[in-house]
Parts: C-alpha cells; structure tokens; sequence
C-alpha cells in the first residue's frame, strides 16, 4: 500500500494507516458507541478501548477503516481527514517509524 507525505494534500483515511486511531479517544455522553468497545481510563473516563498493540479496538486492520463509522464518537466524527490535525498526528506517527 502506498503511503502519501504527511503534508500531502491527497491525505485519506484509506491510505495512511489510521495514525488517528491510535490516539486516545474520551467518550462524551452522546456517543452511541457499542458497550463492547468502551474501556475506563485510569482517571475513570470511558475511552475507546484498545488492542495490545495500541491501535483502537473498532479499527479493521486489514482495510484500516473504522468498523464502527456510523456509531463512531463525536471526536472521530470532528478530526477532519487531511486537516491540521490530522497532518500533525501523521507527521509524527511518521517520524516515529523511522
């Protein structure tokens, strides 16, 4: 799978490996997330619940999208593709793996 530049402007969800979904996500109280993906931070927040690795329980690893989109959390929904954040959150995951 080819992998864009973080600053690239061609950035999408389907190619760059899901970086997003290894942050920590706090759930707010209109999420309609699936009990079976929630998980209690140790500050007693419900959060996204994880794998071992770190990668967030509700991603598919093998198409790296979301198997929860319709249900997703509220910040999932707000991290626009390509945005500021999402440029930033993928520079680093970049520079990370090298």
């Amino acid at each position: 799978m080819a992998h864009p530049s973080a600053d690239s402007a061609a950035v999408r969800c389907d190619t760059c490996q899901a970086c997003c979904c290894r942050l920590k996500v706090v759930l707010q109280p209109d999420d309609a997330v699936p009990d079976a993906y929630i998980d209690v931070d140790a500050h007693g927040m419900q959060v996204m619940a994880r794998l071992e690795d770190g990668w967030c329980i509700a991603l598919d690893r093998d198409t790296m999208r979301c198997t929860i989109y319709a249900d997703r959390p509220l910040v999932c929904r707000e991290f626009a593709m390509g945005g500021a954040d999402c440029r930033e959150e993928r520079a680093a995951w970049l520079d990370a793996r090298r």
